[in-house]
């Protein structure tokens, strides 16, 4: 019998278990370990695992050597088809706490009482490159959570943004095929900038709004800890009376919404593909779990039609300040899977995964979307048992008829396997309301069969684009420019380019000037829409900033000062700020009082875009011509990024005044008592854009 293992290091990070995390033990398994034999998968004991079975010493392979067939053919089938979007992901367990009870607007249980608990498993994930590519490539990233609920799993699909690239469900084939990489040449990977999509994005104009978003630091987060969340949909919650409310919802990080530079996203796409993934890890392992709060926007029915945009349009956000978002809950992600294929990559989520008190509206996108993603599992993990998966088993008990396929491993006893009998005294027996049955509202259906939009907003391509740009800051405005340019200069049609100027001139007639000039196209004609409203919370100037898991690279050799550098980093650690101590090499560097810290980076092994700030510690190096090269590079990269800057009293050297520059951001610790205190408010306000 297979030994289990204890995953005691990950229950102890998150600080208990909860009923998914107990279920899941079960399934563990540990091979490692004293007395641990090796055996194939039929149990038998292997005595050579090195060297294939041969007629003689140089002889031929022979074909009876089954343990040499056995793992090889393994091997062969290890892998599943990727998926088709969002390939690349990366996933964390966690737990929901509800705030409040939501009774008066849904059944749900999860939601149904204060400080109710709920495990979750989260998936975040990039919508165009394969599984090989970048995490910060410029994407739309999928924030997907699964909720083990005790009415069974409750699967929430969010984006970075509110809104989608369109309004229908049928045309999610072809911005797909638009986006992923040319089909003749598979380049690029991982990235719009290209003819197809931005052909597309002229010729379907809907996609206007979404693609403002997209080309906005929305589209490169800093970190998924950093990132917000919207399921894009309009749903309905129903409550115990049958009273159906429109909603929305919404994942608000605590640490706020911060970004990448496009610059900053290029290069560490380079450097570090992995760049998020290794930040989430970081976070669990350090005990800085994330967090982030669930808000909902609740419209009434009778209000439906109140509003300049039409509920059921996924090309509209509902501004918070029109339907505010009320917090209900609080998720923490708190602990690692064990393995990353048979938890992260056989993960499933659907949006058809609802639960009693949440139901579907007429929204085109949401009731395409409730076909899709089940048909495409189905597909890639060749099985209709894709809910026995232990990752995606649900916790509570299931009943059902359902019978057989690929992958089957319950053992159902039962000789009645129908609905409808007399053997079994009908059962399973259908479940009632009052008995947690899922019911679906009734609504009232009416109107001629017809593939009209189901509204005039569905017609508005630019209202809300043109109010995403007034709520932009000058900075954000700017970056958003630079970011259209960036993409569309790699579009080799010049028609399409044109097009693109023609487009975007209707949100704002400033920005497609600039555009048409850097693109070498004619100036557009026209001028923007006449809209003035804007909506603050869209600007991420208003987002919380903190110095908590901020990420320092500490530059530093030999002779520094031992005093003022411990009092610093015992600072840094006091508020929670991450560090690496790099040097040109492993081992430790020792201070002017005999004071030794350990070195973990090395300057060939990093490079200045993977840290928020860095901290200019200086002092003597084996090859100091070297050494201070490499400190040079990361005082550059830090000040062109308008990061923070830290100067010890022993790193001045490194950095020089001079008319061109105010050194805004930038705190230096000679003759400041405070600088501990001081650095650690520069981390936090994490970009000084008034820096020259």
């Amino acid at each position: 019998m297979d030994d289990k293992s204890s995953s005691e290091n990950n229950r102890n990070k998150k600080g208990g278990e909860d009923e998914k995390d107990e279920q899941l033990e079960q399934y563990r398994r540990k091979n490692t370990g004293p007395g641990k034999k090796m055996t194939d998968e039929n149990g038998v004991r292997v005595s050579n695992d090195r060297w294939s079975l041969r007629a003689g010493r140089r002889g031929p392979h022979l074909l009876q050597d089954f343990h040499f067939y056995k793992k090889q053919t393994h091997f062969n089938r290890e892998r599943i088809p990727e998926k088709v979007v969002h390939a690349r992901g990366f996933g964390v367990y966690g737990d929901f706490e509800a705030y409040k009870s939501m009774k008066h607007v849904t059944r749900t249980h999860f939601l149904g009482e204060a400080g109710r608990k709920t495990p979750v498993f989260t998936r975040f994930s990039n919508f165009i490159g394969s599984k090989g590519s970048k995490d910060t490539a410029v994407d739309i990233r999928g924030f997907a959570v699964k909720f083990y609920t005790q009415e069974g799993n409750y699967d929430s699909l969010s984006l970075q943004f509110p809104v989608f690239i369109l309004a229908d469900a049928m045309k999610f084939m072809d911005v797909t095929h638009a986006a992923k990489p040319n089909p003749k040449t598979e380049i690029p990977q991982a990235t719009v900038a290209q003819d197809a999509f931005w052909d597309y994005v002229a010729n379907n104009q809907e996609s206007a709004h979404m693609v403002m978003w997209l080309m906005s630091m929305r589209g490169r987060p800093r970190s998924w800890r950093m990132m917000a969340g919207w399921p894009i949909n309009t749903f309905r919650f129903i409550n115990e009376q049958g009273k159906s409310t429109f909603v929305r919802f919404k994942w608000e990080p605590k640490l706020g919404v911060h970004s990448l530079l496009l610059d900053e996203a290029n290069v560490i796409g380079g450097v570090d593909p992995d760049f998020h993934r290794r930040d989430i890890i970081e976070a669990i392992e350090k005990g800085a779990y994330p967090e982030y709060e669930l808000g909902v926007q609740l419209i009434a029915e009778e209000d439906e039609f109140k509003f300049d945009f039409d509920v059921l349009d996924d090309t509209k956000l509902w501004p918070e300040e029109e339907v505010p978002v009320e917090i209900i809950g609080k998720l923490t992600l708190n602990r690692l899977v064990d393995n990353f294929f048979a938890e992260e990559e056989q993960s499933v989520f659907d949006p058809a995964n609802v639960v009693p008190g949440i139901e579907f509206t007429n929204d085109p996108v949401l009731q395409g979307r409730a076909i899709a993603y089940r048909d495409t599992e189905l597909y890639r993990q060749s099985s209709a048992n894709i809910e026995d998966i232990p990752v995606n088993r649900p916790i509570v008990e299931r009943n059902y008829n359902l019978r057989d396929s690929y992958q089957r491993h319950r053992i159902d006893v039962d000789y009645v396997n129908y609905h409808e009998n007399s053997l079994a005294g009908n059962t399973p027996a259908e479940a009632s309301p009052e008995e947690g049955g899922y019911v679906h509202y009734p609504g009232e259906v009416e109107g001629h069969v017809t593939r009209e939009r189901p509204s005039k907003s569905f017609f508005d391509f630019f209202s809300q684009s043109r109010l995403f740009w007034n709520s932009l800051s000058d900075v954000e405005k700017q970056d958003l420019v630079e970011t259209f340019i960036f993409h569309l200069q790699y579009v080799k049609s010049k028609s399409v380019r044109q097009q693109n100027v023609d487009m975007w001139v209707n949100v704002d007639k400033e920005m497609a000037y600039i555009m048409a000039e850097e693109l070498d196209v004619d100036l557009p004609k026209g001028s923007h829409v006449p809209v003035t409203k804007s909506s603050p919370a869209i600007s991420q100037l208003n987002t919380p900033y903190y110095a908590y898991t901020q990420k320092v690279g500490v530059l530093i050799g030999n002779g520094f000062n031992g005093q003022e550098v411990r009092n610093v980093l015992h600072i840094l650690q006091q508020n929670g700020v991450f560090m690496d101590i790099i040097s040109e090499k492993l081992g430790t560097v020792t201070g002017d009082d005999g004071t030794k810290i350990e070195v973990n980076e090395t300057f060939l092994t990093k490079y200045p875009v993977l840290y928020d700030s860095i901290y200019v510690v200086g002092g003597s190096a084996k090859n100091q011509a070297k050494f201070d090269q490499g400190i040079m590079e990361f005082v550059n990269e830090a000040y062109k990024h308008f990061k923070p800057i830290g100067i010890s009293s022993t790193g001045q050297s490194y950095i020089q005044g001079s008319e061109k520059n105010n050194f805004a951001g930038v705190v230096f610790s000679t003759n400041n008592p405070n600088f501990g205190e001081d650095f650690v408010s520069a981390i936090a306000q994490q970009r000084f854009w008034n820096r020259e």
